[in-house]
């Protein structure tokens, strides 16, 4: 799909809007954490009232990784996500412009001397992660106790790329564009921890195919590809928001050992079967709209929504 700003003057009119939208984003980073909590449910609401179309692959995605529940739970469940959707929305601000003092009472870490032995062996770590639903301040939350490098997608609104890259340049390492591998491989190579997702739907000329909820599913091959590339460690990291209010639990896990495998498809799927356990656990704040199973084998499963 074309980008219908590229070229354009970052103070041209038909970017006026985003730079309205900059200067509410800005008043949001100042809100108190219970603020945020309190807000995010409605936002998750409006966003789903606007975007109808998400909320239908969510609630796609969420009949097809769990048809053993009633569809009560899964009313139940599209509900708390919509709401946890929303409260997400509203860390992103914080992230990119919260105070270190503000982000250090959010901070609960579990296993961080996993990453920093990792980074020890001098090759360089793989934050494995997954699109639950605050990437964005889990991460910045772990920058507060360990620096590191990440990967992300360019935003096509040269405003909104302009100012999230900025805000997250001030706290991160730096940043590679998802498609650079040779700078990934450069940053593993000298010794530093790099953020990874590879959770979301990939192209088929990139991906292998790995059951996902049982689902066959184009899973991102990069993983395995980059650590026996590189040599890195791969090192499983999650932010999970706390029910008691206070933030987010940051789980570092052990780094994966015998890994990669002689079997690319195997080493897959053990990235699938560790996002699944994930989501499992907390179904509730993982992206469900993202369509996650919109590249197909050649044979598609009729369940699933067309790919157009």
């Amino acid at each position: 799909m074309a980008n219908k700003y590229k070229g354009l003057p970052l103070y041209h009119p038909r970017l006026w809007p985003a730079w309205a939208g900059v200067g509410v984003l800005r008043l949001l980073a100042w809100l108190p954490y219970p603020v945020i909590l309190f807000l995010g449910p409605f936002v998750g609401r409006l966003y789903m009232l606007f975007l109808p179309k998400r909320k239908k692959i969510a609630q796609i995605n969420i009949d097809l990784c769990f048809p053993d529940r009633s569809p009560q739970w899964r009313a139940q469940l599209l509900r708390k996500n919509r709401d946890n959707l929303g409260i997400s929305l509203l860390e992103a601000p914080l992230a990119w412009w919260g105070s270190p003092r503000r982000i250090a009472k959010l901070a609960h870490v579990h296993g961080l001397e996993n990453l920093q032995q990792a980074l020890q062996r001098g090759k360089g770590v793989l934050l494995l992660s997954a699109h639950l639903n605050s990437p964005e301040l889990g991460s910045r939350l772990l920058l507060h106790l360990q620096p590191f490098m990440g990967m992300y997608r360019p935003d096509n609104n040269p405003v909104m790329e302009r100012v999230i890259s900025n805000g997250r340049r001030k706290w991160i390492q730096g940043l590679i564009p998802r498609h650079n591998v040779r700078g990934l491989i450069r940053a593993l190579k000298q010794g530093h921890a790099v953020w990874y997702a590879a959770d979301q739907n990939t192209a088929r000329r990139e991906s292998v195919f790995a059951k996902f909820f049982g689902i066959t599913a184009s899973t991102n091959s990069a993983t395995a590809r980059l650590a026996k590339l590189s040599g890195a460690a791969v090192v499983p990291f999650r932010a999970i928001r706390r029910k008691d209010g206070k933030g987010h639990d940051l789980f570092l896990e052990p780094p994966w050992e015998d890994f990669p495998g002689d079997d690319l498809v195997a080493d897959t799927q053990r990235v699938n079967d560790l996002v699944e356990r994930w989501v499992r656990e907390t179904p509730e704040q993982y992206m469900w709209i993202h369509r996650r199973f919109r590249t197909r084998p050649r044979r598609s499963d009729p369940r699933l929504y067309p790919v157009d």
